[in-house]
């Protein structure tokens, strides 16, 4: 597998990460910190699965936030443990088509590239966010997407290849964890007069809206 993939998008993992080491090279260094720090955001999906347990503590984003965190755990499940074992793919950073370029400020990063998980996590969210929520804002996660994959080219640590990988990986999670949302909501409605799926359709934080009677204690 690993053979295929290198045949089919070698060139084009090459020539993108020429783009991005021109850049690099061009502009002295100036997006580096910017790209450290949106690879930070992106680390081991901890900022999505903590939004996807916070929007889980209201009753009104509940929903969202189980699709959230189904979607981001199903990536994670597929990328860090199924993919990138199954194929094994050396980081462009340890690559000898890269080794002039290590004494660049980037930080060498362990483990196997293929497909990008810092991609992958925000993908899943994004298609996640995207499915579940208003169509009008919603779509403010793919931008980010892009950012994230350019990120991690730019720091060799993936090709464009895992970042359109990661992407994928995000999609199909997305839908999937979009449509077994819809499934438990429906078997929770079905059975909402137990008190465990009353209670998880319609128990949790609250904010409390002022009265007219608190406004004038105040």
């Amino acid at each position: 597998m690993l053979e295929f993939i290198q045949s089919v998008f070698g060139g084009f993992d090459r020539t993108l990460i020429n783009v991005f080491l021109t850049l690099e090279n061009n502009a002295g260094g100036f997006f580096t910190p910017f790209f450290k720090f949106i690879t930070l955001i992106g680390e081991k999906g901890l900022i999505f699965f903590g939004l996807a347990l916070v929007l889980m503590l209201f009753a009104k984003t509940r929903k969202l936030g189980v699709c959230v965190f189904g979607a981001v755990a199903c990536g994670a499940l597929i990328t860090n443990f199924i993919l990138k074992d199954l194929i094994a793919r050396p980081r462009p950073c340890h690559s000898d088509y890269v080794s002039q370029f290590l004494a660049l400020d980037f930080p060498a990063e362990d483990g196997y590239s293929f497909p990008s998980g810092h991609v992958t996590a925000i993908a899943c969210a994004s298609f996640a966010f995207f499915l579940s929520f208003n169509k009008k804002i919603s779509w403010i996660g793919f931008p980010f997407v892009i950012l994230m994959g350019m990120a991690r080219i730019y720091l060799l640590a993936h090709y464009p290849s895992d970042v359109i990988a990661g992407i994928l990986v995000g999609a199909i999670s997305g839908v999937a964890s979009f449509y077994i949302t819809k499934l438990i909501y429906t078997l929770l409605n079905k059975y909402k007069a137990n008190k465990f799926c009353d209670f998880f359709l319609n128990k949790g934080l609250t904010l409390k809206k002022k009265t007219q009677t608190d406004n004038q204690q105040e």
